[in-house]
């Protein structure tokens, strides 16, 4: 992963132009100094734009503001044109289906990133309940009672309230956020200094604080999930080469495993034996959960990868790539992927299996969210099309919902979809 100094917008534009982008367009679609209202499915299913973009006032029409959005982007590569070779082994999918419908448009919340490679900053724990970064705050928003209400703030200091071995009593100032994670009632940040911030959510105060000693020790991605014995555990992945397993209950330290590259993104099988690692490297790995040790190579990407994601069925695991794609493996084959999904704009930085294991969700940097038909193969797909930074993507865990976090600095918002009934 890139290092980010402390101008995170000079940064953004001059590496990857989402935000250069997105910031240099705004003004052709965005109404100054005027109020922008959500938006409901009722207002879009009557044509209005579902991001509340007043098309018909503006000096563009959206087709048109599309065309050359496609036209100019800019992707980020760490390889020089990785996103033209990987072309060659893309899959052919059939656009049109409609799997989750939308559901609403919420600006009053307002998803924010910190670096640009990484977007995994918005976690459904239900249908109804989401949690993401804004600013230095995590937030969570209800959509039964359409309130948010602030769980963590880090813009000052934070120090835990609870006394753990390895613990540091004397906390952080100011984190800035790179990584998140929310599952039932824990909750986990990651920073660019190395920080890991641990709550329990619904108790007051902070439970655990932690720094990798490394200069170079940027959290890449979290991760909770439950080993098989029901216990909670989480991962980090760090840009000093380490993923570190961490024991939710006593927060110690249960695995440190050191890679040749910097890990951006880890997922453990649901098994939990078999742990994918992607990073700064194009071929990413598949390791032995319990040693670390790599069991074989995932040869196919050109760039370096920030994303990865297991379905549940425990066979199949997704990679996502700057190259501009993601890949589908199968652990009994894994000389070649099952599929190469492309994106339209740019890198794949955050893929979401629903729990049911029948659809697949991959996210661009910025515009594009696709989620595939795993059944067909993934040759079926739902294109979700909007303008702006996507700073994270979830599913809920029953499935119904999916939701976006948008940031725009007049359309940010969270947009929420809900899964169809009778699928075509």
């Amino acid at each position: 992963m890139e290092d980010v100094h402390d101008d995170v917008g000079g940064e953004f534009r001059g590496r990857e132009m989402a935000v250069s982008e997105s910031d240099a367009h705004e003004s052709d679609y965005a109404v100054q100094n005027s109020e922008v209202d959500d938006t409901t499915d009722v207002q879009a299913s009557r044509e209005e734009d579902f991001q509340g973009i007043p098309w018909d006032r503006l000096s563009i029409p959206r087709e048109k503001y599309r065309q050359t959005r496609l036209e100019g982007y800019k992707n980020y590569e760490n390889i020089p044109n990785s996103g033209e070779g990987s072309g060659k082994d893309c899959s052919i999918t059939e656009k049109g289906s409609l799997y989750y419908e939308f559901q609403c448009n919420t600006r009053s919340v307002k998803p924010t990133i910190h670096h640009f490679q990484l977007r995994n900053l918005v976690w459904a724990t239900s249908k109804h309940d989401v949690y993401l970064m804004s600013n230095f705050s995590v937030i969570h928003w209800s959509s039964l009672s359409c309130t948010t209400s602030e769980i963590l703030n880090v813009s000052g200091h934070v120090a835990p309230s609870e006394k753990h071995p390895g613990s540091l009593l004397e906390g952080f100032t100011q984190t800035k956020v790179s990584s998140l994670a929310v599952k039932d009632k824990l909750l986990v940040a990651g920073g660019f200094k190395g920080e890991l911030i641990c709550k329990h959510l619904g108790q007051p105060g902070v439970s655990f604080c932690s720094r990798t000693t490394d200069d170079n020790a940027v959290k890449n991605a979290v991760e909770i999930y439950d080993n098989p014995s029901g216990a909670a555990h989480f991962t980090a992945s760090s840009n000093d080469c380490g993923v570190r397993d961490f024991d939710m209950e006593t927060f110690q330290l249960s695995k440190h495993f050191r890679f040749p590259w910097p890990a951006n993104h880890t997922s453990l099988s649901p098994d939990g034996k078999l742990l994918v690692v992607v990073g700064d490297n194009p071929d990413g790995m598949l390791v032995d959960a319990q040693n670390g040790k790599t069991l074989t190579p995932l040869c196919g990407h050109l760039d370096f990868s920030f994303a990865s994601a297991w379905h549940p069925d425990g066979v199949t695991f997704a990679t996502g790539n700057q190259d501009k794609t993601c890949r589908v493996w199968d652990v009994r084959n894994l000389s070649r992927s099952v599929a190469v999904l492309k994106g339209n704009l740019g890198a794949i930085r955050s893929i979401r299996y629903t729990s049911d294991g029948q659809y697949m969700m991959m996210a661009e940097p910025v515009d594009f969210v696709h989620v595939y038909d795993v059944k067909s193969g993934y040759e079926k797909e739902q294109e979700i099309d909007f303008f702006g930074e996507i700073s994270g993507i979830s599913f809920s865990p029953d499935t119904e919902s999916l939701f976006i976090g948008v940031r725009d600095l007049t359309y940010g918002c969270l947009l929420e979809y809900g899964r169809q009934k009778c699928v075509a």
